[in-house]
């Protein structure tokens, strides 16, 4: 576990050949438990794999988790909230980072919850050359009807105002902090 509640903590994305995929410079955790973590952040340095960066456009507030494979990202836009749904393997953390595995296929899901689902090919790419066992597959794919059951039913997170909520405690703590 992290020693504190808003310490900031870099995002380290893997693939399953344990290549690094993506790096997040900075995300300040807003909550943890023994079963998931919850960080946001704004304008956040994103490193690709092949050392190109870009900067995070809107405030997002993100979900990850120790028993389930996938994450959830809640994005505030202007006037509306999205979500990002990552499959994914349940984080660790170390002293570098908190760590994932991503498995390719994602969830989009706009402000009124309607969803699609993305990346199928590179999903079907990954899993034939990394050579995905059949339990992992079997696995994943039902994480993915999981996550569609939890954003049909809006489970939490799938709640415009608690990523509100959360958000707006990321903004008074580093408001404080000048």
């Amino acid at each position: 576990m992290i020693n504190k509640l808003f310490a900031d903590i870099r995002i380290h994305s893997y693939k399953h050949d344990e290549s690094l995929h993506r790096i997040w410079d900075k995300a300040t955790v807003i909550e943890q438990s023994d079963d998931h973590i919850v960080v946001a952040n704004r304008r956040t340095k994103v490193i690709e794999s092949n050392g190109r960066f870009w900067h995070t456009r809107e405030p997002s507030v993100t979900w990850f988790f120790k028993n389930h494979w996938f994450n959830i990202i809640g994005i505030i836009k202007k006037d509306e909230i999205h979500y990002y749904c990552n499959i994914a393997s349940p984080y660790v953390i170390d002293d570098e980072a908190l760590k994932y595995i991503d498995y390719d296929l994602d969830i989009k899901v706009v402000d009124d919850f309607s969803y699609k689902t993305l990346d199928r090919n590179e999903y079907n790419k990954h899993k034939k050359n990394m050579e995905y066992p059949k339990k992992l597959k079997k696995i994943l794919l039902a994480q993915l009807d999981d996550l569609k059951e939890m954003i049909d039913l809006r489970k939490k997170p799938f709640q415009h105002d608690i990523v509100l909520s959360y958000y707006e405690k990321y903004q008074k703590r580093r408001d404080s902090n000048g």
